[in-house]
Protein backbone atom coordinates (compact mmCIF):
# COMPACT_ATOMS: atom_id res chain seq x y z
CA UNK A 1 0.00 0.00 0.00
CA UNK A 2 1.20 3.61 -0.79
CA UNK A 3 1.17 6.51 1.18
CA UNK A 4 -1.10 8.33 -0.94
CA UNK A 5 -4.53 10.03 0.34
CA UNK A 6 -6.76 7.86 -1.41
CA UNK A 7 -4.83 4.77 -0.45
CA UNK A 8 -4.89 5.62 3.05
CA UNK A 9 -8.91 6.89 3.24
CA UNK A 10 -9.71 2.98 1.84
CA UNK A 11 -8.19 1.61 4.63
CA UNK A 12 -9.29 4.05 7.23
CA UNK A 13 -13.12 3.14 5.50
CA UNK A 14 -12.59 -0.40 5.50
CA UNK A 15 -11.70 -0.82 9.45
CA UNK A 16 -14.15 2.52 10.16
CA UNK A 17 -16.82 0.30 9.18
CA UNK A 18 -15.50 -3.31 10.07
CA UNK A 19 -15.57 -1.81 13.88
CA UNK A 20 -18.72 -0.23 13.80
CA UNK A 21 -20.53 -3.13 12.71
CA UNK A 22 -18.34 -4.95 15.85
CA UNK A 23 -19.84 -2.58 18.26
CA UNK A 24 -23.62 -2.86 17.06
CA UNK A 25 -24.13 -5.93 17.03
CA UNK A 26 -22.54 -6.14 20.07
CA UNK A 27 -24.38 -3.61 21.41
CA UNK A 28 -27.58 -5.45 21.04
CA UNK A 29 -26.60 -8.20 23.41
CA UNK A 30 -26.20 -5.47 26.15
CA UNK A 31 -22.81 -4.19 27.92
CA UNK A 32 -20.82 -6.51 30.41
CA UNK A 33 -18.33 -4.20 31.02
CA UNK A 34 -18.19 -0.37 31.86
CA UNK A 35 -15.50 1.27 34.02
CA UNK A 36 -14.61 4.45 34.19
CA UNK A 37 -11.92 6.96 32.95
CA UNK A 38 -10.56 10.64 33.15
CA UNK A 39 -14.19 11.46 35.76
CA UNK A 40 -16.93 9.64 37.29
CA UNK A 41 -19.00 10.07 33.81
CA UNK A 42 -16.17 9.67 31.45
CA UNK A 43 -17.30 5.79 30.28
CA UNK A 44 -15.05 3.21 28.72
CA UNK A 45 -16.74 -0.14 27.75
CA UNK A 46 -15.53 -3.52 26.53
CA UNK A 47 -16.69 -2.55 22.64
CA UNK A 48 -14.49 1.00 23.05
CA UNK A 49 -11.24 -1.98 23.52
CA UNK A 50 -12.37 -4.95 21.37
CA UNK A 51 -13.15 -1.73 18.36
CA UNK A 52 -9.46 -0.30 19.02
CA UNK A 53 -8.03 -3.86 18.57
CA UNK A 54 -9.71 -4.81 15.59
CA UNK A 55 -8.31 -1.41 14.06
CA UNK A 56 -4.75 -1.43 15.34
CA UNK A 57 -4.66 -5.31 14.21
CA UNK A 58 -5.88 -4.05 10.66
CA UNK A 59 -3.53 -1.26 10.48
CA UNK A 60 -0.58 -2.99 11.87
CA UNK A 61 -1.50 -5.60 9.13
CA UNK A 62 -1.05 -3.54 6.32
CA UNK A 63 1.24 -0.62 7.28
CA UNK A 64 3.66 -1.88 10.21
CA UNK A 65 5.82 0.91 10.04
CA UNK A 66 3.25 3.17 10.77
CA UNK A 67 2.46 5.65 14.44
CA UNK A 68 -0.56 4.51 16.17
CA UNK A 69 -2.44 6.68 18.50
CA UNK A 70 -5.86 5.49 19.84
CA UNK A 71 -8.12 7.20 22.56
CA UNK A 72 -8.18 3.54 24.82
CA UNK A 73 -4.50 3.38 25.33
CA UNK A 74 -2.54 2.75 21.74
CA UNK A 75 0.37 4.48 21.29
CA UNK A 76 2.86 3.28 19.19
CA UNK A 77 6.03 4.39 17.01
CA UNK A 78 6.85 4.25 13.53
CA UNK A 79 9.06 5.33 11.03
CA UNK A 80 7.03 5.76 7.67
CA UNK A 81 5.94 9.40 8.92
CA UNK A 82 2.37 8.55 8.75
CA UNK A 83 0.30 8.58 12.18
CA UNK A 84 -2.97 7.66 13.10
CA UNK A 85 -5.59 8.60 15.12
CA UNK A 86 -8.25 6.54 16.38
CA UNK A 87 -11.37 7.07 18.40
CA UNK A 88 -12.85 3.37 18.53
CA UNK A 89 -15.79 4.84 19.90
CA UNK A 90 -16.79 8.71 19.52
CA UNK A 91 -20.12 9.09 21.90
CA UNK A 92 -19.25 6.29 24.26
CA UNK A 93 -22.28 7.26 26.70
CA UNK A 94 -24.58 7.56 23.67
CA UNK A 95 -23.15 3.78 22.96
CA UNK A 96 -24.19 2.79 26.87
CA UNK A 97 -27.59 4.12 26.93
CA UNK A 98 -28.02 2.62 23.29
CA UNK A 99 -28.98 6.05 21.73
CA UNK A 100 -27.61 6.24 17.74
CA UNK A 101 -25.32 9.25 17.73
CA UNK A 102 -21.75 7.25 17.93
CA UNK A 103 -19.73 6.43 15.45
CA UNK A 104 -15.89 5.19 14.71
CA UNK A 105 -13.45 7.98 13.83
CA UNK A 106 -10.26 7.34 12.12
CA UNK A 107 -7.63 9.78 10.75
CA UNK A 108 -4.28 9.51 8.88
CA UNK A 109 -1.43 12.20 9.10
CA UNK A 110 1.73 13.26 8.13
CA UNK A 111 3.80 16.11 9.68
CA UNK A 112 0.57 16.49 12.33
CA UNK A 113 -1.22 17.51 8.83
CA UNK A 114 -4.49 15.31 7.98
CA UNK A 115 -4.34 13.40 4.61
CA UNK A 116 -7.39 11.23 4.94
CA UNK A 117 -10.06 10.44 7.57
CA UNK A 118 -12.99 8.39 7.65
CA UNK A 119 -16.01 8.56 10.55
CA UNK A 120 -18.74 5.70 10.51
CA UNK A 121 -21.58 6.01 12.51
CA UNK A 122 -22.99 2.44 12.58
CA UNK A 123 -26.59 3.24 13.80
CA UNK A 124 -27.73 4.74 10.07
CA UNK A 125 -24.50 3.12 8.49
CA UNK A 126 -23.10 6.31 6.56
CA UNK A 127 -19.60 6.80 6.28
CA UNK A 128 -18.03 9.85 6.21
CA UNK A 129 -14.90 10.00 4.13
CA UNK A 130 -12.57 12.85 3.24
CA UNK A 131 -8.53 12.56 1.44
CA UNK A 132 -6.81 15.95 1.56
CA UNK A 133 -7.37 18.61 -1.41
CA UNK A 134 -10.00 15.78 -2.81
CA UNK A 135 -13.11 17.07 -1.71
CA UNK A 136 -15.58 14.83 1.20
CA UNK A 137 -18.35 12.31 0.90
CA UNK A 138 -20.98 10.09 2.30
CA UNK A 139 -21.73 6.77 1.85
CA UNK A 140 -19.27 7.48 -1.47
CA UNK A 141 -21.05 11.03 -2.58
CA UNK A 142 -19.83 14.14 -2.41
CA UNK A 143 -20.92 16.78 0.14
CA UNK A 144 -20.84 20.42 1.15
CA UNK A 145 -21.75 22.66 3.99
CA UNK A 146 -24.79 24.69 3.88
CA UNK A 147 -24.53 28.40 2.52
CA UNK A 148 -26.15 30.14 5.21
CA UNK A 149 -25.22 33.90 5.89
CA UNK A 150 -26.59 34.81 8.90
CA UNK A 151 -25.64 33.57 12.56
CA UNK A 152 -28.94 34.10 13.79
CA UNK A 153 -30.57 31.63 12.05
CA UNK A 154 -27.94 29.36 12.27
CA UNK A 155 -28.35 25.89 13.90
CA UNK A 156 -25.08 25.08 15.99
CA UNK A 157 -24.08 21.66 17.49
CA UNK A 158 -21.49 21.93 20.61
CA UNK A 159 -20.27 19.22 23.51
CA UNK A 160 -19.47 19.48 26.96
CA UNK A 161 -16.45 18.63 29.11
CA UNK A 162 -16.80 15.79 31.73
CA UNK A 163 -14.84 18.13 34.47
CA UNK A 164 -17.79 19.60 36.62
CA UNK A 165 -15.89 23.03 36.45
CA UNK A 166 -15.62 23.19 32.53
CA UNK A 167 -19.42 22.37 31.96
CA UNK A 168 -20.64 25.00 34.36
CA UNK A 169 -18.52 27.42 32.14
CA UNK A 170 -19.63 25.91 29.17
CA UNK A 171 -23.31 26.17 30.56
CA UNK A 172 -23.02 29.70 30.89
CA UNK A 173 -21.33 30.55 27.36
CA UNK A 174 -25.02 28.15 26.01
CA UNK A 175 -27.20 30.55 28.00
CA UNK A 176 -25.80 33.75 26.19
CA UNK A 177 -25.61 32.09 22.65
CA UNK A 178 -29.04 30.57 22.62
CA UNK A 179 -31.12 33.60 21.97
CA UNK A 180 -28.75 35.04 19.33
CA UNK A 181 -28.67 31.57 17.13
CA UNK A 182 -31.51 29.44 15.71
CA UNK A 183 -30.66 27.01 18.15
CA UNK A 184 -28.59 24.66 19.68
CA UNK A 185 -27.91 21.07 19.42
CA UNK A 186 -26.15 18.70 21.65
CA UNK A 187 -25.78 15.43 19.60
CA UNK A 188 -23.12 13.26 22.34
CA UNK A 189 -19.90 12.88 19.85
CA UNK A 190 -17.39 15.39 18.01
CA UNK A 191 -16.78 13.58 15.10
CA UNK A 192 -20.85 13.08 13.90
CA UNK A 193 -20.85 16.90 14.67
CA UNK A 194 -18.28 17.59 12.28
CA UNK A 195 -19.55 15.28 9.47
CA UNK A 196 -22.91 16.90 10.21
CA UNK A 197 -21.00 20.80 9.37
CA UNK A 198 -20.16 19.36 6.32
CA UNK A 199 -23.65 17.39 5.22
CA UNK A 200 -25.31 20.77 5.76
CA UNK A 201 -27.05 19.08 8.58
CA UNK A 202 -25.98 21.89 11.27
CA UNK A 203 -24.23 25.35 10.39
CA UNK A 204 -21.96 25.36 12.97
CA UNK A 205 -19.93 23.08 15.55
CA UNK A 206 -17.50 24.48 18.72
CA UNK A 207 -16.24 22.39 21.31
CA UNK A 208 -13.35 22.85 24.11
CA UNK A 209 -10.84 20.64 25.29
CA UNK A 210 -11.49 17.58 23.09
CA UNK A 211 -8.72 14.32 22.45
CA UNK A 212 -7.09 14.68 19.13
CA UNK A 213 -8.76 11.67 18.14
CA UNK A 214 -12.13 13.30 18.85
CA UNK A 215 -11.47 16.00 15.93
CA UNK A 216 -8.96 14.78 13.42
CA UNK A 217 -10.79 12.95 10.63
CA UNK A 218 -14.07 15.20 10.94
CA UNK A 219 -12.24 18.58 10.59
CA UNK A 220 -10.48 17.06 7.64
CA UNK A 221 -14.14 16.24 6.18
CA UNK A 222 -15.51 19.26 7.23
CA UNK A 223 -12.90 21.55 5.54
CA UNK A 224 -13.17 19.22 2.76
CA UNK A 225 -16.79 19.71 2.05
CA UNK A 226 -16.71 23.54 2.29
CA UNK A 227 -16.27 24.42 6.01
CA UNK A 228 -13.98 27.08 7.52
CA UNK A 229 -12.23 25.09 10.42
CA UNK A 230 -10.09 26.75 13.45
CA UNK A 231 -9.61 28.26 17.31
CA UNK A 232 -12.40 30.11 18.04
CA UNK A 233 -10.05 32.92 17.73
CA UNK A 234 -9.52 32.01 14.10
CA UNK A 235 -6.30 30.29 14.43
CA UNK A 236 -5.61 26.59 13.34
CA UNK A 237 -8.30 24.18 14.80
CA UNK A 238 -6.58 22.48 17.76
CA UNK A 239 -7.86 19.74 20.77
CA UNK A 240 -8.14 22.60 23.03
CA UNK A 241 -10.25 24.66 20.93
CA UNK A 242 -12.50 23.41 17.39
CA UNK A 243 -14.97 25.81 15.32
CA UNK A 244 -16.05 24.61 11.61
CA UNK A 245 -18.60 26.88 9.86
CA UNK A 246 -20.01 27.66 6.98
CA UNK A 247 -17.82 30.03 5.21
CA UNK A 248 -19.66 33.31 5.73
CA UNK A 249 -20.64 32.23 9.18
CA UNK A 250 -16.65 31.62 10.89
CA UNK A 251 -16.23 35.57 11.24
CA UNK A 252 -19.88 36.07 12.66
CA UNK A 253 -19.26 32.60 15.19
CA UNK A 254 -15.52 33.98 16.02
CA UNK A 255 -17.20 37.29 17.29
CA UNK A 256 -20.13 35.35 19.18
CA UNK A 257 -17.67 33.30 21.30
CA UNK A 258 -15.66 36.00 22.37
CA UNK A 259 -18.86 38.38 23.10
CA UNK A 260 -20.20 34.97 25.55
CA UNK A 261 -16.39 33.57 26.86
CA UNK A 262 -17.56 33.22 30.52
CA UNK A 263 -14.10 33.76 31.41
CA UNK A 264 -10.74 32.10 31.99
CA UNK A 265 -10.10 28.27 32.15
CA UNK A 266 -10.00 26.55 35.45
CA UNK A 267 -7.15 25.13 34.80
CA UNK A 268 -8.02 21.51 34.90
CA UNK A 269 -6.28 19.03 32.76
Amino acid sequence: MTDSPDDLCGLAARLAVAAGDLVREGRKHGLTSVSTKSTDTDIVTEFDRASERLIVDGLRAERPNDALVGEEGTDAVGVSGIRWLIDPIDGTTNFQYDLPGYAVSIAALADERPLAGAVYIPSSMELFTAVADGGARLNGTPIHCSTLTSVQHALVATGFSYHIERRRRQAARIAALIPRVRDIRRFGAAAPDLCYVAAGRVDVYFEEWLGPWDWAAGELIAREAGCRTGRFDGGPAASEQVLAASPALFEQMIELLADTEPGTDPGIM
